[in-house]
């Protein structure tokens, strides 16, 4: 057995575990109403500066995380999101369970990409409570904090784990 195996069975310990759960409507029977979902992240991966995480996000935010892994992948395919059905025949809970399955399936495909995993805006979504503009001025240097500070500042204030 060469070299070669043995990167083979280091890479088989590497884990990642990422969950979308606790969907909750936020602001309900308001116009403004939406629909957050709880990531946790557990993971043993080099590629993660904080091992396991825990921080809500809604759709719109998984959108604006699809279209820039879109933009600096190149060809790399960005696996799809669940659509934005508008006209859903079901119960409200029926959709929102749904659309709860595919944002997992695309969490779980995303993380498993080589490429993908590079992307700092990636792993600002998944391990800090940022805004999108907040995220984007970090990894542009324009913010107050690196993306591993402020990763790290959000695992060391235990944000994650108070709900």
């Amino acid at each position: 057995l060469g070299s070669g195996s043995r990167m083979l069975e280091n890479r088989e310990e590497e884990l990642t575990t990422v969950r979308v759960q606790d969907p909750r409507v936020q602001n309900e029977g308001s116009w403004n109403s939406y629909v957050d979902y709880k990531i946790f992240l557990h993971t043993n991966s080099k590629a993660f500066t904080a091992k396991t995480s825990c921080v809500r996000r809604r759709y719109r935010e998984f959108v604006w995380l699809r279209r820039q892994l879109q933009k600096n992948a190149g060809l790399v395919p960005v696996p799809e999101l669940p659509g934005k059905s508008t006209f859903f025949v079901g119960s409200t809970d029926e959709f929102i369970e749904k659309r709860r399955q595919g944002l997992q399936q695309f969490l779980e495909k995303v993380v498993q990409n080589v490429v993908l995993l590079s992307d700092s805006r990636l792993h600002l979504f998944l391990q800090s409570q940022l805004s999108v503009p907040e995220i984007e001025a970090c990894v542009q240097g324009q913010g107050s904090q690196t993306v591993t500070d402020a990763i790290l500042r959000y695992a060391m204030s235990n944000c994650g784990w108070v709900q």
